[in-house]
């Protein structure tokens, strides 16, 4: 009755260890589609034209479902990434939206100054450029400040 009352233990706790895991997993789909569009972003600011194409005309975005867990790439008029996930099974992460930002040295692209620029980094998850999926779902890597 022991081990079985052990084991129970831990299974529940490593229970929820699992899904959080499995959830973490599955946002790397999220984040490879928000990667498709670097590319065209940093070629646009680096081609140099007078101004950006806008928002939406940076030639990568998705309006519909285009896998299990990607609803939707947007972009803005300075070639924020925007990908809004689905299909998670969690309110927390459903209809939720993680970002990626061209930077310009250390600040963010500025399509009406930057082009003809070099992109040299890119900022990813971060609260201030309007990503809205807990941290803890994130990636090392995409935990932008």
């Amino acid at each position: 009755m022991v081990v079985v009352a052990i084991i129970g233990i831990l299974a529940a706790v490593a229970y929820p260890i699992y899904l959080n895991y499995v959830k973490r997993t599955r946002m790397s789909e999220v984040l490879l589609a928000l990667s498709n569009c670097r590319t065209p972003v940093a070629e646009v600011y680096q081609s140099g034209g007078s101004t950006g194409p806008g928002a939406g005309n940076w030639g990568c975005e998705v309006t519909g479902p285009s896998s299990r867990y990607v609803q939707s790439i947007a972009t803005d008029p300075n070639g924020k990434i925007i990908a809004m996930a689905q299909g998670f099974g969690d309110s927390a992460i459903d209809g939720k939206v993680v970002t990626l930002v061209p930077l310009v040295g250390s600040a963010p692209a500025n399509a009406a100054t930057d082009m003809g620029k070099a992109v040299t980094g890119w900022r990813c998850g971060s609260l201030a450029d309007g990503t809205t999926i807990p941290a803890n779902y994130l990636p090392a890597s995409c935990k932008g400040a």
